[in-house]
Formats: structure tokens, C-alpha cells, sequence
């Protein structure tokens, strides 16, 4: 009797955990699948393009075009806009990373851009938290990143981003080469 009680408590033990689990996976938006994206820079796609293969495929896909100048720039919100701009998002103390399935042929620069002052929109221009995603040219790579690695301008002195205020993404190629492709499968925060 004693051994069905235990196999009981564990299976119910075991049954609480993964349903708890599972309730608190169904709780993190993917911004690839949730929001809709922009671009900006001299980028083969437009905008309507790579939103339509977003909802298709459940991918973001960009690439450079023949002799870029300037830089493409690969952004999203963190709350769902229909435009390039709107409130900043409060995480919670909880929220410990955001985790990113990329492919990239270049090293992509993914800006954390708070929200301004008035706590209206987004903070443009300038510099921001940033830090760096490795070239993964031939496959698809997984990262987590810490709230914490997110300095201004990479710098390891930099002010940290303030979660709190964050307003939105921006994946910047700043260097792009004919042809170069940035490939993005999930963005997720935790």
C-alpha cells in the first residue's frame, strides 16, 4: 500500500511541475509570431514582405542588397504596434533574458531602445544598450541573453537598460555586404 501512495504522491508531484511548467511557457510571447516587424536601410524586402513570410512561415528573413550604403535596420516591439513607435513595456523583476534563434552571415548589433522620457514612445537617435550576435552563417543558433549584458554602446562600463522602460528591438547590420542575409526565428523574452 505504501509503495502505491508513494507512486501516487510522485505522479501528482510530477504532474503539478510539468503542468506548472507548461502553464508558464504558454506565457512568453514570441515577437516573431506576435508583432509586426520594420525595416529600414537598403534591404532587398520591404516591409509588407517580410510581415507576409512572417505570418506564412513563421520567420523573419532580410537581405542586404547589391552595394548597400548604410545600414539595414530590422526592428520590432516589444508591446504589438501597428507603426514604428509606441509605449514602452514594464518587464518584471522577474524577466531575467530574451532568447533569440538567429541565422546571420554578418555580426548583427541588437540595440535595446527605452522608452522616452514622457513615457509616450520610443527614444530615437543616439546610442543605446546594445550588444553584439555572432555571424551563424550556416545555421540556425540559439542565445540567451542577461537584461545585464545590454550596456550603452556595448561599453563594459555603460549604463545598463532599464527593463522597466524598454520600448522595442533593433537588429542593425551596420556593415552590410552585398547579399547578406539576417534570418530570425524567435524572439522570446523570459
Amino acid at each position: 500500500m505504501k509503495k502505491i501512495v508513494r507512486y501516487f504522491t510522485l505522479y501528482f508531484l510530477l504532474f503539478f511541475l510539468l503542468g506548472f511548467s507548461a502553464k508558464s511557457q504558454e506565457k512568453q510571447t514570441d515577437l516573431v509570431k506576435s508583432n509586426k516587424w520594420f525595416i529600414a536601410g537598403p534591404a532587398k524586402e520591404n516591409g509588407e514582405e517580410i510581415n507576409r513570410i512572417r505570418k506564412q512561415k513563421g520567420i523573419i528573413a532580410v537581405s542586404a542588397k547589391d552595394n548597400p550604403k548604410g545600414e539595414v535596420e530590422l526592428n520590432v516591439l516589444i508591446t504589438s504596434s501597428e507603426t514604428n513607435d509606441g509605449i514602452p513595456t514594464n518587464l518584471s523583476d522577474e524577466s531575467k533574458y530574451v532568447e533569440i534563434t538567429y541565422q546571420s552571415t554578418q555580426i548583427i548589433k541588437l540595440q535595446a531602445r527605452e522608452g522616452n522620457h514622457e513615457g509616450t514612445g520610443c527614444v530615437h537617435g543616439g546610442s543605446h544598450p546594445r550588444v553584439s550576435l555572432p555571424a551563424s552563417p550556416n545555421q540556425f543558433k540559439t542565445i540567451k541573453i542577461p537584461w545585464s549584458n545590454f550596456k550603452q554602446d556595448e561599453l563594459p562600463d555603460g549604463k545598463v537598460l532599464n527593463i522597466h522602460n524598454l520600448c522595442k528591438f533593433n537588429f542593425v547590420n551596420y556593415n552590410p555586404v552585398s547579399g547578406s542575409v539576417l534570418k530570425i526565428k524567435s524572439v522570446i523574452i523570459f
